[in-house]
């Protein structure tokens, strides 16, 4: 079976992990995160690639630039999450599966952040489990993409 190739995006202050807000976000920084992954990809047999950007419409050209070349995305849009409709149309334009991960449990903190203009387009949402919300979205989409694959056959 052809390796599945998926993208896991960071939205902005992602950058800071490991030293923003530990008690919301863990300790572990981005490039551990990323490296642990690629690793997981290896095992799973998916090839993944990761981006970070503090700047919503660089996060849109690489969602545009994704199409036809990813088979699912991972993502995790951090404060664009309540505010990007931008995020949104191009997930929508480009018709590619995503996962929408959170690394706290958006749920217990501020109202605001009660509210995804994603959550409704997405495959499927993982919230509160810190770093390893990225590594169950991204075992949930393999899966889910390689069942399609199969039902598609």
């Amino acid at each position: 079976m052809t390796p599945l190739n998926i993208l896991v995006m960071h939205g902005p202050n992602l950058n800071l992990l490991g030293t923003r807000e530990p008690e919301h976000y863990g300790s572990q920084n981005l490039a551990g995160i990323n490296q642990a992954l690629v690793s997981l990809g290896d095992e799973l047999g998916c090839s993944v690639s990761t981006f970070q950007s503090n700047h919503e419409g660089e996060l849109v050209d690489r969602i545009h630039q994704a199409a036809g070349q990813v088979d699912g995305i991972v993502i995790n849009p951090a404060a664009y999450t309540h505010t990007s409709v931008a995020l949104r149309d191009a997930l929508l334009g480009c018709h590619i599966p995503f996962i929408e991960v959170h690394l706290s449990n958006v749920h217990r903190r501020e109202e605001f952040r009660h509210r995804s203009l994603l959550v409704d387009i997405a495959t499927g949402v993982i919230a509160g489990f810190g770093p390893d919300s990225y590594s169950l979205a991204l075992r949930g989409l393999c899966g889910q993409l390689r069942s399609q694959r199969v039902a598609d056959s």
